[in-house]
């Protein structure tokens, strides 16, 4: 038994050791960042993770990943068991996690007194996909926690107390129950809607590449998917890596939205 734990400690130092490299190399890269931009991703039908995955370990770029349990097109769901592996992978390559509701669960209007909140939603995703359905407070934060509960459960990391409507769409009381339930939506900038869920007999992968170059910003939160149904020329990887590069080359760096100053003050405050 001693001689296996000493075999298995080894393996494991030598894990470690050949991952310090990589990770002192994304840290020297965004230390001294001057024009950071915020990759984002939402779940999809996740045919194209694998993809996704691959450019940014080569790139050594880090996201944000934005969870729901879609309807994917292998496998249980996106935050399935058969997913589960590759979203390990990314908590260990140092990517960040947030809710994008359990199960992708789109506001339609407020509903209800303005002292007990409700709303009118219909799902994507899940037991009650495609029906309108009318939420409590109480309700619709719980859609947004199982999401991050479950983003812990098969990343072995906490997920940041921030969410994303689906869609983006949202009404201020809306945000401000999410809030009182701790959580901060984050929505991406105009010129960060990156395009891919557009489709691509109308925006083909070369304009939306040449759009994104042209008008992203430093400071900009940027919004990608890991697969959409409706588009039938993929996005990823033939847009994500020369869009990389070509940020590199004009001066931006990458960062995860922990770092990011419209909610540096709100994650603080939840450590």
């Amino acid at each position: 038994m001693a001689l296996r734990n000493q075999t298995l400690l080894g393996v494991y130092a030598t894990f470690l050791i050949a991952s310090v490299p990589v990770n002192i190399a994304l840290a020297a890269e965004t230390a001294d960042c001057q024009k950071p931009l915020y990759l984002t991703f939402d779940t999809g039908h996740m045919e194209i993770a694998p993809l996704v995955a691959d450019v940014l370990k080569r790139k050594k770029v880090l996201v944000t990943f934005f969870a729901a349990n879609e309807k994917t097109k292998t496998g249980d769901g996106s935050l399935g068991a058969a997913w589960a592996p590759w979203w390990h992978a990314r908590a260990a390559e140092g990517h960040a996690f947030a809710s994008h509701t359990m199960d992708h669960t789109y506001w339609r209007a407020d509903a209800g007194a303005p002292n007990a909140p409700q709303f009118h939603v219909r799902s994507s995703s899940g037991p009650q996909a495609g029906k309108d359905l009318t939420l409590s407070a109480e309700q619709y934060c719980t859609e947004i926690r199982r999401a991050s509960d479950r983003l812990r459960e098969v990343t072995g990391k906490a997920p940041l107390p921030l969410f994303r409507a689906p869609g983006g769409k949202t009404s201020p009381r809306l945000l401000a129950v999410a809030k009182s339930c701790g959580y901060a939506h984050v929505g991406w900038s105009p010129a960060g809607f990156l395009g891919d869920e557009l489709p691509s007999e109308k925006f083909s992968n070369a304009a939306l590449l040449k759009k994104a170059l042209d008008n992203i910003r430093g400071g900009d939160i940027l919004l990608a998917h890991l697969g959409i149904w409706s588009r039938k020329d993929p996005w990823a990887p033939t847009v994500l890596e020369p869009l990389i590069d070509g940020l590199k080359q004009r001066g931006f760096c990458f960062r995860t939205l922990n770092d990011h100053p419209d909610y540096r003050d709100w994650l603080a405050g939840k450590r």
